[in-house]
């Protein structure tokens, strides 16, 4: 009988090998799926990341660059309609002319309120702050109260372009274009 038990035993342990071995098969593939499938889900979070950085960024940029050009033209409207002014010149259509460029930049500074990185948008405020003195002070030149010279507001007209140098600057610092490509790469393209 010892043989027969032998064999028995032999039987019961192969028998319970294999079921063992099944059931251990499957509960390390499942595990092996689970770590594949977290994987997964941290490359898609971390492609979901940089593709919302890359859409900032060029939402930034787009708004950065939206601004200048707003900046620019209302500058430029504001130092010719100042000459018309002086050579009591203006008329209505040259005042429409100066009201457009100044709507186009409130519409350009009210979007780079949503946008703009904190640092451009205070230099932004600056900036406007400045713009509403100067357009102000244009309007008055011909009033009998006028507030400051022409020179005075040619002179702050011509400053402001100093100004924007300061702004567009905070603004290449925020998009990382001043930044060497290797410095930008770790950085994450300049954000903030």
């Amino acid at each position: 009988m010892d043989n027969g038990l032998i064999a028995l035993a032999a039987a019961v342990v192969g028998v319970a090998g294999t079921l063992l071995a099944t059931a251990l098969s499957q509960r390390m593939l499942a595990r092996v799926q689970a770590a594949q499938f977290e994987r997964q889900q941290q490359s898609a979070h971390a492609q979901w990341l940089r593709e919302r950085d890359v859409t900032e960024l060029a939402r930034r940029r787009d708004c950065y660059i939206a601004a200048g050009a707003a900046f620019r033209r209302y500058r430029i409207s504001l130092m010719t309609f100042l000459w018309l002014v002086r050579d009591d010149e203006v008329t209505p259509a040259e005042r429409a002319a100066l009201d457009e460029a100044r709507h186009a930049h409130h519409a350009a500074f009210a979007e780079a309120q949503m946008v703009a990185a904190g640092d451009v948008l205070a230099e932004l405020d600056a900036l406007t702050e400045t713009l509403a003195g100067v357009y102000s002070r244009t309007l008055r030149l011909g009033s009998p109260d006028p507030d400051g010279s022409f020179e005075d507001v040619r002179a702050e007209l011509l400053e402001l372009r100093a100004g924007w140098e300061t702004v567009r600057r905070v603004m290449r610092a925020d998009l990382g274009a001043d930044a060497d490509p290797a410095a930008r790469a770790l950085s994450g393209g300049g954000r903030r």
